[in-house]
C-alpha cells in the first residue's frame, strides 16, 4: 500500500475514534467526523484503485458510480454515506440547527459500516480493524 493510501486509512480511523470520542458531549463534533471517517476510508480505496478526487462531490459521485453502480455496494450503503455528508453540513455550518444525539449516534455506526466495507473488500489492504473495536 503506497504511502498516500496508508495515510488516508489512517485518518479514517483516527475520524472514526474521534466521532466516538466525541459524541457523549458534541453531536455536531461526532457527526461530521463520522463523515470524515468514511470519506478517508472511500478515498484510500479509490486511491488504491488508482482514483484520486480531491473534492467532497466528487468522491461522493464515485461511491455511487464505482461502489454502488457496479453493486461492489448495496444502495443502502450508498445513501449512508449521502446521508452523513448532509449530516456533516448541518453540524459544521448550520446556524440555530444542531444534529440530534441519536442521529449522531447513527452516524457513527454509518462509517463503521462504510469501514467495514472498505476493509472488507481488500483486507489486505485494509485491515486492522477488528484490533480497534471498529
Amino acid at each position: 500500500m503506497n504511502v498516500h493510501v496508508q495515510d488516508l486509512w489512517q485518518r479514517a480511523k483516527a475520524a472514526l475514534a474521534t466521532a466516538r470520542r466525541d459524541l457523549p458531549h458534541d453531536p455536531d463534533a461526532a457527526a461530521s467526523r463520522a463523515y470524515y471517517a468514511a470519506f478517508y476510508a472511500v478515498s484510500a480505496y479509490l486511491a488504491s484503485e488508482g482514483k484520486v478526487y480531491r473534492k467532497h462531490a466528487a468522491v461522493g459521485a464515485a461511491v455511487h458510480r464505482e461502489l454502488v453502480g457496479t453493486g461492489l455496494w448495496p444502495k443502502e450503503l450508498g445513501r449512508a454515506f449521502s446521508s452523513l455528508f448532509e449530516w456533516r453540513m448541518l453540524g459544521d455550518y448550520a446556524v440555530g440547527r444542531h444534529v440530534p444525539p441519536d442521529r449522531a449516534a447513527r452516524a457513527v455506526d454509518d462509517a463503521v459500516a462504510i469501514l467495514h466495507a472498505v476493509a472488507g473488500m481488500c483486507p489486505d489492504r485494509f485491515g486492522g480493524l477488528e484490533d480497534e473495536a471498529v
